[in-house]
């Protein structure tokens, strides 16, 4: 045994944890076949998948890489590297001998996104995939939720704190149900039909159960939103202009796809008196409740104030379709809509909306 692996507190930590759930079950473990750091493809060092046979049967997967596995390195005295190591449990056939390559390939890839971007997952956020979660399958799981693994709590190891966010394959009115109300309070009213958060690539919407629809709405109502934030990938903002005969309108400018929920979520946020940001990589737009519609500007940073008639009216008329939206409770500002282009992997171009 090499010093390496005599130091791997980090791994060890969290085979304790899967040695409590499984005993001497003997997991397929999936290593990287070039680190990382030495210029492969694959971040993560190592992926687990162990046979589950409660409350059906399934694959349990639990990463090894985005927390410290060996030294601690980082400056960060809490929490071990990116503080989590992701978990997701897929269906399984009783005579399934080896998990399906597509879930550990899904793994990788969340792990370059968080590599790449330095964005991190945590209980309660949500991320759409833009098309199946697995490629070559027909499946309505289009999105992804992450919360708390439901057997695995969080641990305390040499090289800081190490949560355990279970990844769920969710669907399109699902994502927004979760981004209009709030993501663990879903799953948490959708337990008895999705146990341990089980994902099943054949299921249908679980907002076709009539017991859930209810738990939304009423939700919704109740608590509004918990999203703050909101990512746009087409968000710009042109100020106001002085001309001859008056001012012309400010213009905020969003991509179709995101248009429809931006609307949803000015009434589950604004109108419960929380503020709302749109954020892109050029630009962050704050949107909150105020007597009167007013504008600041900073650098790269906008503040809309709204008033609860031009919230209602830009929820009610704001459409994932490309044009401009006038405002009547509004005058001084514009809502341009844009058409969004989506993309495959390899940049073409498979659906348009708007």
């Amino acid at each position: 045994m090499n010093e390496e692996e005599v130091e791997a507190t980090g791994w060890d930590a969290i085979d304790e944890q899967m040695n409590r759930l499984y005993g001497e079950q003997e997991p397929k473990h999936y290593g990287a076949l070039i680190p990382y750091s030495l210029g492969g493809k694959d971040p993560l060092q190592g992926i687990s998948a162990y046979k589950a046979e409660k409350p059906y049967p399934h694959w349990h997967f639990v990463t090894y890489g985005f927390s410290e596995l060996y030294a601690k390195e980082s400056s960060d005295a809490e929490y071990s590297g990116y503080g989590f190591e992701l978990t997701f449990r897929l269906i399984r056939n009783a005579d399934e001998e080896e998990p399906p390559a597509w879930a550990l390939n899904l793994l990788q890839n969340m792990a370059r996104y968080v590599f790449s971007s330095g964005n991190i997952f945590a209980s309660g956020h949500y991320l759409d995939a833009n098309g199946p979660i697995c490629l070559e399958a027909d499946s309505k799981l289009t999105a992804l939720a992450f919360t708390d693994d439901p057997e695995l709590p969080a641990i305390d190891t040499p090289n800081g704190r190490v949560e355990f966010l279970q990844m769920v394959g969710i669907t399109a009115d699902e994502l927004e149900a979760m981004t209009t109300w709030n993501t663990n309070a879903f799953l948490h009213a959708a337990q008895e039909e999705l146990p341990y958060y089980i994902t099943d690539l054949l299921r249908d919407s679980l907002l076709e159960i009539p017991g859930i629809q209810n738990a939304v709405r009423e939700g919704i109502e109740r608590d509004g939103s918990s999203t703050g934030f909101f990512y746009v990938d087409q968000l710009e903002w042109e100020p106001g202009k002085s001309r001859l005969f008056g001012k012309a309108p400010a213009i905020l400018t969003m991509g179709a796809k995101q248009a429809e929920m931006v609307a949803r979520l000015l009434s589950a946020r604004l109108l419960k008196r929380k503020e709302l940001a749109l954020i892109s990589q050029q630009l962050q737009v704050i949107l909150e409740l105020a007597e009167e519609t007013g504008l600041s500007e900073g650098d790269k940073f906008v503040r809309i104030s709204l008033s609860e008639a031009a919230v209602r009216e830009l929820s009610a008329t704001l459409l994932p379709m490309e044009g401009e939206y006038k405002l009547s409770s509004a005058k001084g500002l514009i809502v341009r809509v844009n058409k969004t282009y989506i993309k495959d992997q390899d940049g073409q171009v498979v659906d348009t909306i708007g």
